[in-house]
């Protein structure tokens, strides 16, 4: 049975060793365990931990509980839903960027959602197909005109989410869409902290809409703990609508490229899988096939 000085929460944010976790009776400020630091652990924004509240020596974080996930860069933990935002114009979309990111989402049990920012100067409804046919939420965005503000809202509630995509497609403008107060709270931190240029802060969350966003909207790219490269015999694994035609080939060796008897180039041929998916995923088992093994230790 815990003592009346333990409790558990989220980490929401650190600043130069100082943690600061939200439990059930308020945001506490904390210091970290030196036995972190001995194996090398360091807590991040999103890990859920146990801390002990101590007014008269100061609060600790005591343990680290397991994490389900973890990025490396930026650093969060726990992240269940993958927020990726391409713009239709200013940039055009890219659709291996958004591919890879899915695949990768998918691989590591998070839940990808594709969102088309800028609809006010195009129209979504082609690419936002190729995605629902594939199994994933999407939408369009436009914070212009507040087109699809409530559905961002609805994705992120009760979740840990980030957003990804390459610079210029929006993700900055549709969290200040939805947190209209989020520059504010930025500017009061700073202010309460003291953050100046000799100030390190690493990820922080920001609660809304019953859950937690990442502040990261700067990353156009993800990198997970352990070895971010997607091997060749995952990538298929990453396109949530293969799954269905997997095993079910001639061979068992399929490539699922052109080969003879491919159920899956048989479901693009039909109309079932977009071109564009499988595109891409030719690119990336391509590239999957040219890691040479010493990559892989690394």
């Amino acid at each position: 049975m815990s003592s009346p000085n333990e409790s558990e929460g989220i980490l929401i944010k650190s600043i130069d060793g100082f943690f600061y976790v939200e439990t059930s009776q308020g945001v506490f400020e904390c210091r970290a365990r030196g036995l972190f630091r001995k194996k090398g652990t360091k807590p991040v924004a999103g890990d859920r931990v146990k801390v002990l509240l101590d007014e008269t020596t100061g609060n600790v974080i005591t343990e680290v509980l397991e994490r389900k996930t973890l990025l490396v860069r930026p650093p969060v933990a726990n992240i269940d839903k993958l927020i990726i935002v391409s713009a239709l114009k200013d940039p055009a979309p890219n659709f291996l960027v958004i591919d890879r990111l899915t695949a990768i989402a998918c691989n590591r049990d998070i839940e990808p959602v594709v969102v088309f920012s800028k609809s006010d100067l195009d129209s979504a409804e082609e690419y936002i197909n190729i995605y629902k046919k594939a199994g994933i939420t999407s939408f369009a965005v436009s914070c212009k005109t507040g087109e699809g503000a409530d559905e961002i809202k609805r994705e992120l509630n009760g979740h840990i989410s980030a957003f990804a995509g390459n610079t210029g497609v929006g993700k900055s403008s549709i969290l200040n869409m939805i947190m209209p107060e989020l520059n504010l709270a930025t500017g009061e931190i700073s202010a309460k902290l003291g953050r100046g240029r000799h100030t390190t802060r690493e990820s922080q969350l920001y609660k809304v809409e019953g859950g937690y966003v990442a502040d990261t909207p700067g990353f156009s790219s993800l990198e997970f703990e352990g070895d971010d490269i997607m091997l060749k015999e995952n990538v298929a694994f990453g396109f949530k609508e293969f799954l269905p035609y997997l095993g079910k080939c001639k061979f068992s060796t399929c490539r699922h490229i052109n080969d003879k008897g491919c159920k899956i180039v048989e479901a693009v041929e039909n109309g079932e899988i977009a071109k564009s998916r499988h595109d891409s995923y030719v690119t990336m088992l391509n590239q999957a096939m040219e890691i040479k093994e010493w990559e892989l230790r690394k």
